[in-house]
Protein backbone atom coordinates (compact mmCIF):
# COMPACT_ATOMS: atom_id res chain seq x y z
CA UNK A 1 0.00 0.00 0.00
CA UNK A 2 1.29 3.44 -0.96
CA UNK A 3 -0.11 6.77 0.13
CA UNK A 4 0.65 9.81 -2.00
CA UNK A 5 0.40 13.42 -0.84
CA UNK A 6 0.84 16.29 -3.28
CA UNK A 7 1.86 19.80 -2.32
CA UNK A 8 3.15 22.98 -3.92
CA UNK A 9 0.12 24.12 -5.83
CA UNK A 10 -1.13 27.68 -5.76
CA UNK A 11 -1.93 30.80 -7.74
CA UNK A 12 0.67 32.13 -10.16
CA UNK A 13 0.71 34.62 -13.00
CA UNK A 14 1.19 33.50 -16.57
CA UNK A 15 4.89 33.02 -17.29
CA UNK A 16 5.63 32.09 -13.71
CA UNK A 17 6.82 28.85 -12.16
CA UNK A 18 5.74 26.35 -9.55
CA UNK A 19 7.24 23.13 -8.25
CA UNK A 20 4.89 20.39 -7.20
CA UNK A 21 5.98 17.66 -4.82
CA UNK A 22 4.46 14.25 -4.20
CA UNK A 23 5.55 12.47 -1.04
CA UNK A 24 5.02 8.72 -0.87
CA UNK A 25 4.72 6.54 2.17
CA UNK A 26 6.28 3.11 2.43
CA UNK A 27 9.74 1.61 1.94
CA UNK A 28 9.45 0.48 -1.66
CA UNK A 29 9.13 3.81 -3.46
CA UNK A 30 11.92 2.84 -5.86
CA UNK A 31 9.77 -0.07 -7.07
CA UNK A 32 7.23 2.32 -8.53
CA UNK A 33 7.07 4.21 -11.77
CA UNK A 34 5.49 7.59 -11.15
CA UNK A 35 3.35 9.96 -13.12
CA UNK A 36 1.65 13.32 -12.99
CA UNK A 37 -1.82 13.96 -14.35
CA UNK A 38 -4.14 16.94 -14.32
CA UNK A 39 -7.83 17.63 -14.58
CA UNK A 40 -9.33 20.99 -15.45
CA UNK A 41 -12.97 21.85 -14.67
CA UNK A 42 -15.31 20.19 -17.14
CA UNK A 43 -12.49 18.25 -18.79
CA UNK A 44 -11.22 14.72 -18.57
CA UNK A 45 -8.10 13.84 -16.66
CA UNK A 46 -5.03 14.05 -18.88
CA UNK A 47 -1.50 12.73 -18.72
CA UNK A 48 1.24 15.27 -18.01
CA UNK A 49 4.52 13.44 -17.35
CA UNK A 50 5.96 10.11 -16.25
CA UNK A 51 9.25 8.81 -14.92
CA UNK A 52 10.83 5.39 -14.51
CA UNK A 53 11.62 3.95 -11.09
CA UNK A 54 15.27 5.01 -11.41
CA UNK A 55 14.56 8.46 -12.78
CA UNK A 56 16.68 7.81 -15.87
CA UNK A 57 13.85 8.02 -18.35
CA UNK A 58 11.00 10.48 -18.62
CA UNK A 59 8.09 11.13 -20.95
CA UNK A 60 5.93 14.22 -21.42
CA UNK A 61 2.69 15.26 -22.99
CA UNK A 62 3.27 17.49 -26.01
CA UNK A 63 1.43 20.33 -24.29
CA UNK A 64 4.06 20.59 -21.52
CA UNK A 65 7.21 19.40 -23.27
CA UNK A 66 10.02 21.91 -22.84
CA UNK A 67 8.24 23.69 -19.98
CA UNK A 68 7.73 20.98 -17.33
CA UNK A 69 10.31 18.65 -15.80
CA UNK A 70 9.56 15.53 -13.80
CA UNK A 71 12.18 14.20 -11.40
CA UNK A 72 12.39 12.01 -8.33
CA UNK A 73 14.48 11.50 -5.23
CA UNK A 74 14.14 7.90 -4.11
CA UNK A 75 16.00 8.61 -0.87
CA UNK A 76 13.24 11.08 0.02
CA UNK A 77 10.37 9.05 -1.42
CA UNK A 78 9.37 12.09 -3.45
CA UNK A 79 8.59 12.90 -7.06
CA UNK A 80 8.59 16.45 -8.35
CA UNK A 81 7.07 18.41 -11.21
CA UNK A 82 8.87 21.63 -12.02
CA UNK A 83 6.55 23.82 -14.07
CA UNK A 84 7.95 26.83 -15.90
CA UNK A 85 6.45 29.30 -18.37
CA UNK A 86 3.02 28.54 -17.01
CA UNK A 87 -0.04 29.35 -19.10
CA UNK A 88 -3.68 29.84 -18.12
CA UNK A 89 -4.42 26.53 -19.91
CA UNK A 90 -2.27 24.79 -17.28
CA UNK A 91 -4.89 25.59 -14.64
CA UNK A 92 -6.07 22.29 -13.17
CA UNK A 93 -5.94 19.98 -10.20
CA UNK A 94 -2.68 18.06 -10.46
CA UNK A 95 -2.42 14.47 -9.28
CA UNK A 96 0.52 12.18 -8.82
CA UNK A 97 0.18 8.45 -9.32
CA UNK A 98 2.25 5.33 -8.66
CA UNK A 99 2.52 2.10 -10.61
CA UNK A 100 4.21 -1.02 -9.18
CA UNK A 101 6.89 -2.05 -11.70
CA UNK A 102 9.38 -3.98 -9.52
CA UNK A 103 12.51 -2.91 -11.36
CA UNK A 104 11.08 -2.71 -14.86
CA UNK A 105 12.37 0.39 -16.62
CA UNK A 106 9.09 1.58 -18.04
CA UNK A 107 7.31 4.89 -18.15
CA UNK A 108 3.58 4.50 -17.71
CA UNK A 109 1.27 6.79 -19.63
CA UNK A 110 -2.32 5.51 -19.37
CA UNK A 111 -3.97 6.62 -16.17
CA UNK A 112 -5.78 3.31 -15.90
CA UNK A 113 -2.46 1.53 -15.44
CA UNK A 114 -1.63 3.25 -12.18
CA UNK A 115 -2.23 1.59 -8.83
CA UNK A 116 -2.31 4.54 -6.44
CA UNK A 117 -3.32 8.19 -6.64
CA UNK A 118 -2.90 11.25 -4.49
CA UNK A 119 -5.66 13.65 -3.53
CA UNK A 120 -4.50 16.39 -5.86
CA UNK A 121 -3.24 19.96 -5.56
CA UNK A 122 -4.79 22.97 -7.28
CA UNK A 123 -2.74 25.02 -9.73
CA UNK A 124 -4.26 28.26 -10.98
CA UNK A 125 -2.53 30.39 -13.61
CA UNK A 126 -3.88 33.88 -14.07
CA UNK A 127 -3.55 35.81 -17.32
Amino acid sequence: QVQLVESGGGLVQAGGSLRLSCAASGRTFSSYAMGWFRQAPGKEREFVAAITWSGRNTYYADSVKGRFTISRDNAKNTVYLQMNSLKPDDTAVYYCAAKWVRGSAVVVVPGGEYDYWGQGTQVTVSS
